[in-house]
């Protein structure tokens, strides 16, 4: 499975299998949604390939993870070595990178709704997509995001 989200289009799209479209749906994107993310607070949703790194029940309903920053959010943000070396590790492994530094952190794609850009970098759908997608997506499917 992947999950491909189309940030000009505000569209998200699930393909099962990297080629059949399983589910659709519009999204919301951050505040400032042009660009790709560049640090914590300012309002962007990153770009990139990430993949699912969590599940759970937010505070907007059923929410997925996403492995934000990657080993190439930290190279081109210039993040310290020690850094970047313990996102590329708990990528390898499958797990949630560190959150919580400049480069920010706990992108998920969760429900609130989809009709403005709102979030702080967030992908939002409507209650009924998320809860759709949450079902549907395991862990560590794959996220492209692109402009």
């Amino acid at each position: 499975m992947r999950i491909q989200i189309e940030k000009a289009a505000r569209r998200l799209t699930l393909y099962q299998a990297d080629r059949e479209p399983l589910f659709s749906c519009a999204v919301a994107l951050g505040r400032c949604p042009a660009g790709p993310k560049e640090r914590e607070g300012d309002g962007r949703t990153p770009e990139g390939r990430y993949f699912v790194c969590l599940k759970k029940m937010g505070k907007y309903g059923p929410s997925l993870g996403v492995s934000y920053p990657s080993e190439q959010d930290a190279l081109r943000l210039n993040a310290p070595e020690h850094l970047t070396a313990l996102i590329r590790e708990r990528a390898a492994r499958g797990e949630r990178p560190p959150w919580g530094s400049f480069l920010g952190g706990e992108i998920y794609i969760h429900g609130g709704g989809a009709d403005t850009d709102w979030t702080a970098g967030c992908v939002a759908l409507s209650d009924q997509d998320a809860q759709t997608l949450y079902d549907l997506t395991p862990l560590g499917t794959a996220v492209d995001i692109s402009p």
